[in-house]
């Protein structure tokens, strides 16, 4: 790359923080803008690269032509600083583009779908590195192998998960990739169900080695020219599919393997839940199709630790137990509840939700209430809005009036910790894709002093 500096406006996300990192890494002069500061800021402020929390172009390299400005679609459009650098002369590009040119010219397997990328890709990079082969990969959530959202390595294979938010996965040509699902989504962007779909089936065209798809997903052999396999945790047809899969007494799951190359015997998922077998199924298919030795797959899945805020147990005994999870779509939390009471057969569970974006509360109303209504209790909060205005008449209440659990109630975020300090819990969840994640440390430290 012919730049010295790299300018990131939204530096703080997921996504963007693992690129800053990436080219930090590499050598450039790395700083951007965030709206707030974050552990993820803190983070790349230790590790030298200059992060500012107000829209100020005085922070912005002068040298225009030595200056690369990358920006994520979820700031607004009329920011003083996207504005500026559009209006005098810098090269502008989105991170989607931005992760494309760094995967192109390497080898990329790529994890695409509603639902599972984060801890599906977390999984694959963490098994290519304990292999030793080592990757870089730009992860959507933190690896608790790692403590980190980027991973790279000397070796040209990039692990990348691949958001189909503003159809940033088209910028993505991978050689071996995974749909984990393609329930609709982000329709404030595709405008149909059908538009997300093909969106996909847009992605699947443009994968060149091997294309494993869930069983069942609507990708026909003709959709790509890759290679066109499936998996499935249910369905004994698949290529890649689990014979006698059990739980143990905590939750974590073993199987059997069964793929193309035979059977791997016995492998144990180092976090619990159906749901994460399923997940460690879908990454060693992508693992094994890229070459990896059955046996170094099956060690890897065996230490896996997880990704944060994914089925992320912070407290767990017999009369109290707590979870965050970044649930934020009616099918992730139906899945999420089932896969907990698998975990915690015959225990109340409680659920704090906290919706995100006006645009989804709107389209998927109903489905997030009959998903909701498989909790014993659920404590409901106000909507997280992210980079959106107000839709008049959305609100929680559109939610909350159709859900059927046993017991439920409506709170403002700012009286959930006093509400909690009094409410008999058992096993307590929070979910949601906003600033929920804020009460994670509050809730752990009060459940703690409450078990003395």
């Amino acid at each position: 790359m012919s730049y010295k500096h790299i300018y990131f406006i939204g530096i703080g996300g997921i996504g963007m923080s693992a690129i800053a990192r990436y080219y930090r890494f590499k050598g450039l002069d790395v700083s951007g803008y965030d709206r707030t500061p974050s552990d993820l800021t803190a983070q790349l402020v230790r590790e030298g690269i200059a992060v500012h929390y107000e829209d100020d172009v005085k922070y912005i390299p002068k040298d225009v032509e030595d200056t690369l400005v990358v920006y994520t679609p979820a700031i607004p459009h009329d920011l003083g600083e996207l504005v500026y650098v559009q209006e005098h002369g810098y090269r502008v590009i989105k991170r989607s583009r931005m992760l494309g040119e760094i995967a192109s010219g390497q080898r990329c397997l790529a994890v695409a779908g509603t639902h599972g990328k984060t801890t599906t890709s977390t999984m694959v990079a963490h098994i290519l590195t304990d292999c030793g082969e080592g990757c870089s990969a730009f992860l959507g959530g933190i690896s608790k192998n790692y403590g980190t959202n980027m991973l790279v390595s000397h070796n040209p294979v990039v692990v990348a998960e691949a958001d189909e938010f503003d159809r940033s996965f088209l910028q993505l040509f991978p050689d071996v990739a995974v749909i984990t699902a393609m329930d609709p989504d982000h329709l404030d962007i595709y405008g149909t169900p059908e538009a997300y779909r093909q969106a996909f089936l847009d992605f699947a065209a443009q994968v060149s080695g091997t294309l494993i798809i869930k069983k069942g997903l609507p990708v026909k052999a003709s959709d790509t020219k890759a290679k066109l396999l499936t998996y499935s945790y249910k369905d004994a047809t698949a290529d890649f599919h689990p014979e006698g899969a059990h739980p143990d007494e905590l939750g974590y799951f073993i199987y059997d393997l069964v793929w193309p190359g035979g059977v791997i015997r016995d492998v144990h998922v180092g976090i619990p839940g159906w749901l994460n077998a399923e997940n460690s199924i879908a990454a060693a298919a992508v693992c094994l199709s890229h070459g990896v030795a059955p046996q170094a797959v099956k060690a890897a899945i065996g230490t896996f630790k997880g990704a944060q805020r994914r089925m992320d147990i912070h407290l767990n005994t017999k009369t109290l137990s707590y979870i965050d999870d970044y649930a934020h779509h009616p099918d992730e939390l139906r899945t999420a509840i089932s896969s907990m009471r698998d975990i915690f057969p015959g225990r109340k569970l409680t659920a704090i939700f906290q919706p995100h974006l006006y645009t989804r509360t709107r389209d998927f109303a109903g489905e997030f209430a009959a998903a909701l209504s498989g909790v014993d209790k659920l404590i409901l909060l106000d909507i997280y809005p992210a980079r959106e205005e107000p839709i008049p008449g959305v609100t929680s209440e559109i939610i909350f009036k159709d859900v059927t659990a046993p017991e439920k109630v409506l709170l403002r975020k700012e009286e959930l910790m006093e509400y909690l300090e009094n409410e008999p819990l058992d096993v307590l969840v929070t979910f949601g894709a906003g600033n929920i994640d804020r009460f994670i440390q509050p809730i752990t430290e009060m459940l703690k002093a409450r078990l003395g």
